[in-house]
C-alpha cells in the first residue's frame, strides 16, 4: 500500500497531540456462549495484531523536523492516528507551514519508523493525511519541545 497525501481539516482539542484508538478489541482469553475463543487483546476479530496508539506516538518521536530538528510529536504536527483492521496507521499531520518543501522527507522518516524494525514493525502501512485547519502554531508544541527548541537558541 502506498500513503495518501490529502489536505483536509481537523478538529483537534488544543493541545491534544494524538487522539484515542476508538476499535474495539477482543478481551485476553475471552470464550463466547457457544464456547469460540476469542483473539488476544490487542488483536480485532480479523486476527491482525493492531499497533498501539502509545506504541505509535513514541515511534513517531523518531520522526524528527529536518528544519528544526525536533520530533513532530513534540512540535505538535501529529493532530490525530488510528488503526484500521489491517493494521495500517493512519496519521492526521500538519507542517509548520503549509508550504513545506519536505513533507516526502517526513513521510519516509514516519514510514521508517513505524513499518520496520524487529517483527516488520508496529504497523503494515501508514497513509498521512496533511491537514491545514486547525493551523498549528507554537502553542501545540509540548514542553519538553520548548525546552528542546530552547536548548538550540529558540525564545518559546
Amino acid at each position: 500500500m502506498s500513503s495518501e497525501n490529502t489536505a483536509t481539516a481537523a478538529t483537534p482539542e488544543a493541545g491534544d497531540a494524538v487522539v484515542a484508538q476508538t476499535d474495539a478489541v477482543a478481551p485476553t482469553d475471552a470464550v463466547t456462549p457457544d464456547g469460540v475463543a476469542t483473539p488476544e487483546a490487542g488483536t480485532p476479530a480479523g486476527g491482525v495484531s493492531k499497533a498501539m496508539i502509545a506504541d505509535i506516538e513514541e515511534a513517531m518521536k523518531d520522526v524528527v523536523d529536518p528544519e528544526l530538528g525536533i520530533n513532530v510529536v513534540d512540535l505538535g504536527l501529529v493532530y490525530g492516528v488510528h488503526v484500521d483492521d489491517e493494521n495500517v496507521a493512519t496519521l492526521d499531520m500538519t507542517l509548520t507551514s503549509a508550504a513545506c518543501p519536505l513533507t516526502d522527507v517526513i513521510e519516509d522518516q514516519a514510514r521508517q519508523a513505524l513499518t520496520t524494525g524487529p517483527g516488520g514493525g508496529l504497523v503494515n502501512d501508514i497513509r498521512i493525511n496533511w491537514v491545514w485547519l486547525p493551523p498549528w502554531g507554537p502553542d501545540k508544541i509540548t514542553d519538553e519541545g520548548r525546552d528542546q527548541l530552547r536548548s538550540l537558541g529558540f525564545n518559546v
